[in-house]
């Protein structure tokens, strides 16, 4: 008997504990509908809030959409058909012919054939052929600038290609190409250039064995005149073959003259060179200006050479003085002359004044 009143009180146990668990269960349910309802509620509450957002920010994306398609339409405004720019914002020149050269505005009276000539190295001749042909242009004059320096400086500082190049002027004197199968018009307003490549450094040795070897830059640019308000020519440092060619064809000389020291010992043999030239090839040639480069005020040097310079030659010195410049420096590495590159500083402001001071003279 006490084993049946065992399982009785056991069974009894638990029916007790599943009632008992029934009940935990319902109050737990009724929690979670309870949870849930609020879930719900929230959703629903979240939903209509954004549902009265919605329009406004469609609004404001329609204000302000694809800020990148405006940006690219302003960009084609900015664009020049006349060149274009690399990834590294070098300018780069079409390579066009003669033909296709822009005609001329105005009536071209007599040619003014000019070398720009130091046979010191890094005195701004290059500088001063790129940037005083470029400001020449822009006030209307047609300008032909002949690149007669074998390392290129002046082709590649206007943004040409030398490696595009097929003829330079080295086919005109060795060859006798004419200067319009070379010329690249255009380059600037107004400004046309004859180009120069490697090929130029062979040019003296080639030229010690041919006849009239002293005339054939003479004879190539002398078939332009009349069809150029100014001809520039600018020359390799160096007394050789090529500076003596470029003194026969000029009728004029700029002497470009650092504001250093040395710049005046090698200005005593450019003009012992000048009066050789000038006695027995080209009986016409002379200054046309002594032009002072790379300018510091701040430095006693510059003043004091500056000042010997004008005491030596007196009126053949320019009034305008080209200043020592960041921007001059860095405009020939993207392919532009300072007047596009910064025109409103003090590097375009001088070879903009240089250039009023050279047609002024004449």
């Amino acid at each position: 008997m006490g084993f049946f009143d065992g399982l009785r009180r056991n069974k009894k146990a638990a029916a007790t504990v599943s009632e008992e668990s029934k009940k935990e269960a319902e109050k737990s349910d009724s929690k979670d509908v309870s949870v849930d309802d609020s879930s719900t509620e929230k959703k629903e509450a979240q939903a209509d809030t954004e549902q009265k957002t919605e329009p406004a920010g469609e609004e404001s994306n329609s204000e302000g959409e694809n800020p990148e398609e405006e940006d690219s339409e302003e960009g084609v405004d900015d664009y020049d058909p006349a060149y274009e720019v690399d990834e590294s914002g070098f300018k780069v020149t079409p390579i066009k012919s003669y033909s296709e050269k822009k005609p001329v505005q105005h009536v071209v009276g007599s040619t003014k054939i000019i070398s720009i000539i130091n046979q010191k190295g890094g005195v701004g001749k290059s500088t001063t052929a790129i940037n005083l042909s470029a400001a020449l242009g822009e006030m209307g004059k047609q300008v032909l600038l002949v690149d007669l320096d074998p390392q290129g400086n002046t082709t590649s500082g206007l943004g040409v290609d030398k490696s595009q190049v097929t003829q330079c002027v080295y086919n005109a004197l060795l060859e006798g190409v004419p200067l319009e199968e070379i010329i690249i018009p255009d380059v600037c307003d107004g400004l046309d250039l004859v180009p120069a490549t490697i090929n130029l450094a062979g040019a003296e040795v080639e030229l010690v064995s041919e006849m009239a070897r002293e005339n054939r830059l003479k004879d190539a640019v002398g078939a332009m005149r009349g069809k150029y308000d100014y001809i520039f020519v600018d020359c390799p440092p160096s007394l050789g073959l090529l500076t003596v060619n470029a003194l026969v064809a000029a009728d004029k000389l700029i002497i470009p003259i650092q504001t250093e020291f040395y710049a005046l010992e090698g200005v005593t043999k450019l003009l012992e060179s000048m009066k050789r030239v000038k006695s027995r090839l080209n009986s016409q040639l002379d200054i046309f200006g002594i032009l002072l480069t790379m300018y510091d005020g701040r430095t006693t040097l510059s003043r004091q050479v500056a000042a010997e310079v004008r005491n030596y030659f007196g009126a053949k010195v320019f009034e305008t003085i080209i200043p020592r410049t960041v921007k001059l420096s860095e405009s020939p590495s993207y392919g532009m002359p300072i007047t596009q590159y910064d025109p409103t500083g003090k590097g375009a402001i001088a070879y903009t004044n240089l250039a009023k001071e050279v047609i002024e003279r004449g």
